[in-house]
């Protein structure tokens, strides 16, 4: 992890304008008075810079959006109600009836539906890859190519696309890139340093850090940010409260911290499962054993603690084996504190010998790794003993 981060997320100058406040307050006001009708209407004239409405713009948001930038190497960002308003925002801004569409087959279930969507409704065409080969991408180019949809790594089998070589191509045929980072964060992966126009997150996952609130950011190049903040975030309504930005701002405070210690942990229960009888894969980058081992140690600078591994065990008995577990809870996202768990079918785009082997989702929290292990193996004795 690069160092300069901590700084990053910890230090301001001094804000005389807010008498020197550490934090910056909460303008938790829907609207922005002018001193005379010459400044309202000057404001106007730019409402995406201008604080006029907080539907538009809000101070405690605004600088949140400054701090995201500064850490992607953007040019701007916009915060967003939650990752799926971002998501859809950035899409529904940026393409036009006949435009057609890449994106990675492993990408989140939402994202894939809100592309169907588009599809069926505005003739966006859609084209999904895998997205290992970079074959995958040139394969699937068209004239009408408008965006190469990304996420890297996937959030189920934690598939990688390398990210320079797909940002090159896309420069030399005129498109448009856009990547779900949630799983590094900008504190493992900085997807804009290498040539991707637009990286967005998931806030409520690591950047939140509590579980305690939800949100979602774009950032990149300002030219489309700005598209997306007329188009898809001024007109959907879909924005950030200023109460949840300062909730935001103190997760974003530890986040690289907190990354350290996900990362650490994540990989020693990784390592232990990968050795585990019951276990026939752990799909974790930054295991050796991963067949993408190599690009991740190339683009990443750290790992995310969410992975996932595969048994032979029954979906019905390794189910019973995740309410066996103490301190894993059952639940979807991830990013917080508490470590979580679920169950299911490996995803059908691979499989193992012709197998259908069960997959269970493990997020690793800020528990003691050595606490989630002795729970993980109480947990096996009571399904293969029972």
């Amino acid at each position: 992890m690069d160092e300069g981060l901590h700084t990053k997320v910890s230090h301001d100058e001094v804000d005389t304008k807010h008498q020197g406040a550490v934090n910056i307050p909460i303008y938790q006001n829907s609207l922005f008075a002018f001193e005379n009708h010459e400044s309202f209407d000057q404001a106007m004239q730019d409402v995406l810079s201008a604080n006029v409405y907080s539907r538009g713009n809000n101070p405690t948001v605004q600088y949140l959006e400054s701090k995201i930038a500064d850490l992607e190497a953007a040019e701007r960002a916009r915060c967003f109600a939650s990752g799926m308003a971002a998501i859809t925002g950035s899409l529904h801004a940026l393409l036009r009836s006949g435009d057609h569409v890449i994106s990675v087959n492993q990408a989140y279930g939402p994202t894939r539906q809100f592309l169907d969507e588009l599809s069926e409704r505005y003739r966006v065409e859609v084209t999904y890859v895998d997205g290992c080969l970079l074959s995958d991408f040139e394969d699937a180019l068209r004239p009408n190519t408008r965006l190469i949809y990304l996420e890297s790594p996937t959030s189920g089998l934690f598939q990688l696309q390398d990210l320079e070589g797909v940002a090159a191509l896309a420069r030399r045929t005129g498109v448009f890139t856009m990547i779900d980072s949630s799983w590094a964060t900008p504190c493992f992966q900085r997807p804009i340093t290498l040539g991707i126009d637009l990286v967005l997150h998931s806030m409520s996952k690591y950047f939140s850090g509590h579980s305690d609130c939800l949100g979602g950011v774009v950032a990149g190049r300002a030219d489309l940010i700005n598209e997306i903040a007329s188009k898809g975030y001024m007109l959907f309504g879909g924005v950030m409260t200023p109460h949840t930005a300062s909730l935001m701002i103190r997760g974003l405070r530890t986040l690289p911290l907190r990354m350290e210690r996900h990362q650490r942990n994540g990989l020693i229960v990784a390592e232990y499962l990968e050795n585990h009888p019951l276990v026939n894969r752990v799909n974790h980058p930054g295991l050796p054993s991963h067949p993408q081992h190599a690009l991740a140690r190339k683009q990443l600078d750290g790992f995310g603690s969410l992975f996932s591994f595969e048994t032979q065990v029954s979906v019905e008995s390794l189910k019973k084996w995740a309410g066996a577990l103490r301190y894993f809870r059952i639940g979807v996202s991830w990013g917080g504190f508490e470590s979580l768990v679920t169950v299911g079918h490996t995803p059908t785009s691979r499989n193992m010998a012709g197998n259908n082997p069960s997959v269970a989702r493990l997020y690793i929290g800020l528990e003691d790794p050595r606490t989630l292990i002795e729970d993980i193996e109480q947990a096996w004795r009571q399904v293969i003993e029972a």
